[in-house]
């Protein structure tokens, strides 16, 4: 005697779901060229951007904020980049930085204008 039990497409059980909750914590990436290097680059999570969007109101017009803040978004949407220090950070340019970061937030969706430089 077979079995003819039907499995719910959306139950944790299917390893292989399908439609929008198969998506779930998935990212897209790019590669980008940084410093003559192709790096990957990432999509931003809404969480990632809510956290950088009140990070950016409390930095204001602060210097030191302002570069931590931009070291958060590389280090949000840059594959392996999550044990680079700020110290780090200070050692390349900062107009590839900046540029590097301006890409990161175009690819996610953000307006860098906005973002408060």
């Amino acid at each position: 005697m077979t079995s003819s039990a039907k499995i719910n497409p959306y139950s944790k059980e299917n390893k292989y779901m399908s439609g929008l909750k198969g998506l779930v914590g998935q990212r897209s990436t790019k590669e980008h060229t940084f410093m003559k290097q192709k790096i990957k680059i990432r999509k931003l999570s809404v969480n990632e951007v809510m956290s950088i969007q009140t990070d950016a109101r409390e930095a204001g017009e602060d210097e030191d904020k302002g570069f931590a803040l931009l070291c958060t978004v590389i280090r949000f949407g840059v594959e392996d980049c999550d044990d680079i220090s700020d110290e780090d950070f200070m050692t390349f340019p900062l107009d590839e930085l900046q540029k590097l970061s301006n890409e990161i937030m175009k690819f996610s969706g953000m307006q860098s204008e906005k973002m408060g430089k």
